[in-house]
Formats: C-alpha cells, structure tokens, sequence
C-alpha cells in the first residue's frame, strides 16, 4: 500500500507554475479534484480560460511530476477548462449571449491593432473558445476584408441582425452595411450611436468572448465604450518605437481612469525577420513594450515579428492563424491569447446571469 498523502500530491502540483496564469495551479483553484486509490492518483484540472493548444503538454508535465513521486506509481491527469463570465464596469448592463468582452486597443493607427484582434480572435476560437468580433471602427472597418465576408447580415424581425460567421468567428461591422468604398462623414453623437446599436442589436449567440476591435485614440468611441458596455478587460498594441509608445500609455492611462482592467500590452512589429536572408534586424527599436508593461506594473503579454506572411495573408481575407495554423506565427498567437484570457479568469466572476430575476406582478 501507498503512503502518498493528498497534501503531498498538492505540494507537487505547487511546484509547477502556469505560464499563462504565472501562479501554480492549486492556489488559483484550478485543481479540482485529488483521488488516490492505492500507488494510483487521478487529478483533475479545470482551467479558466481555452487551452486545446496547450491541453496535451500540461498533462505531461502534471503526469511526470507526480509519476516521479514516492509511492505513485501512475498518475491521471485530466485537464479541462470551464470559461465563466467576469465582472465589467459598476452599473453597466451586460450583453445578452456575451460573457466577456476584451476590448483591443492602440493610441495611434498604424501598429497593427486590427490585424492583432482578428488573429486573437481566430487564435481563442482554435484554442477552444466560442468567440466573436465586433468592428468598432465606424470610420475605417476593416474586419469584412480580412476575415473575407462579404454581403449584408440577416435580420428576421427587422430590429436585430445576425453576426456574420467566417472561420467559426462571428462578426459584425458597419462595413457590412455600406460599400467598402462609401465615406463615413458623420459627427460623434452618430458615430458611438452606431457602435452601441452594432453591439446591442446584434443577436450573439453564446460567447465566451467578444474581441472590439477599436479605432485608435481616445475619443468618443472609446468612452462610450467605457460608459456603457460591461468591458471585462483591455489590450493595448503598441510597437516598440517611442512614439508609438508615448500614445499607448495615453490609452492604457484612459481605461484606468475609468475602471476598465488592463489584461497586458502586446508589441507588434517587434523583430523583422528578413524572407532573403534570415537577418534579424529590430527596426523601431528594441524592447519598448516590456518596459512600458514594467513602469505601469501591468503585464507583457507577447511579441509579434513585422513580417510578410501576416500582412499577405489578411489582406487576402485569410489571417495568419487559419492560413498557417502550425506556423510559429500562429503559435504565438494562440499563447498571447492564452495569456490574455489566464489573466481574465483570475479576475473577479460576474455571477449576476446566476441570480433568478423576480418578478411582481398585479394580477
């Protein structure tokens, strides 16, 4: 008969950080049940957030650790994940069929951010994740070219529409809805009326996530966006560059002021890598993004390489993450979003949808 102890396999279990939470899996209560019959011990783990990229590497290394044991002599790992609903803003109504919304930001244009938010949305969708996007920029959508959809969305009732669906993802965007080359020459009053009516009018069907993918700045959108939609959390995307930087700051400063958490920065356009010769060459300066994530004590999520393939390949409607999912672009991807989502599932839960509404009624 075995002596090993539960205590004992939870020591060992604390003994391996999560990359994606940096805690162990004990004190984030993600190990849910310890049964040991005899030398045999059976473990399940329930994660926080979608892992089917990393779900097979985690059971070998929870395996190993309690196999190397005294007294185990097999160990079964069984490892899940159960994505719930975190907590937004105070006072802001949550989105029917949404229970998280991660809002991808940047202070300036050009660094890439909507090409950043389609392949995080495409990468949570490969990951496990139910998910879905919204375009928010009113002005500029570019989510219908690079997600390859075209035509207009469906409305039974005449009131709501239903998202338009590519890859698994469900979208929406007021590109759908205009001419690719129609101007958008409407005030801001118009403008955030729109985004709230693409977000709330929209019939979203059992999301884990919505990504929104905003326009860059700090401005109208931004704070309605702040005001009235339940944000359980925000990425900044930045490039390594001082200027770029000084604008990302501007934003991540924004979302504090108005209680929105910052999940991380994401620095695009990190290294390029030259398709001729292989040179690595840092051409808007090194190491930007780590440091901005250090001064403001929020965490660094990744580094994403300038290179061909990811522009070519969302320009022609197909990202990165579904073109060449086994590319080790794409495997960058699916750890920044493991990473960002790790990060949401320690935050506090939003357990309001468990609550049974009453109702008086005068009969």
């Amino acid at each position: 008969m075995s002596n090993v102890t539960e205590e004992q396999v939870k020591e060992a279990l604390k003994s391996y950080i999560d990359p994606h939470m940096e805690k162990d899996l004990v004190s984030t209560k993600t190990v849910k049940s310890i049964d040991i019959d005899g030398d045999k011990v059976k473990v399940k783990v329930i994660l926080g957030y979608p892992a089917k990229g990393f779900q097979e590497k985690l059971t070998a290394e929870l395996k190993s650790r309690l196999e190397a044991m005294d007294g185990v002599a097999s160990a079964d790992i069984d490892v899940s994940w159960k994505i719930e609903a975190h907590v937004a803003q105070k006072n802001v109504d949550s989105i029917e069929g949404v229970k998280n919304i991660i809002a991808i930001a940047s202070g300036k244009g050009g660094v890439g951010k909507s090409t950043t938010a389609v392949n995080l949305a495409l990468a949570l969708s490969a990951e496990g994740a139910n998910v879905g996007i919204l375009d928010a920029d009113i002005y500029g959508p570019s989510q219908p070219r690079m997600l390859g959809v075209s035509g207009k969305p469906e409305s039974a009732d005449g009131r709501s529409l239903e998202p338009m669906n590519s890859y698994h993802l469900q979208s929406m965007s007021i590109g759908y809805l205009i001419d690719e080359d129609t101007p958008m020459i409407w005030r801001g009053p118009m403008v955030t009326q729109a985004l709230e009516q693409l977000l709330k009018d929209t019939n979203w069907k059992d999301l884990d996530y919505l990504i929104i993918d905003l326009p860059p700045g700090t401005g109208d959108i931004q704070l309605t966006l702040a005001q009235k939609v339940p944000v359980s959390g925000a990425v900044i995307v930045t490039t390594p560059q001082d200027i770029a930087l000084l604008d990302a700051k501007k934003g991540l400063k924004m979302f504090e002021k108005v209680e929105v958490a910052v999940l991380g920065i994401i620095e695009n356009m990190s290294i390029h890598i030259c398709s001729e010769c292989g040179h690595e060459e840092h051409i808007f300066g090194e190491g930007g993004g780590m440091r901005m994530s250090e001064d403001h004590d929020v965490d660094f999520l990744g580094a994403l390489p300038l290179d061909i393939r990811i522009r070519k390949e969302t320009d022609n409607g197909k990202p990165t993450v579904v073109a060449e999912p086994d590319s080790r672009i794409a495997q960058i991807y699916c750890e920044i979003a493991r990473r960002t989502t790790a990060k949401l599932s320690m935050q506090a839960k939003n357990h309001s949808a468990k609550f049974p509404q009453i109702v008086i009624q005068n009969n």
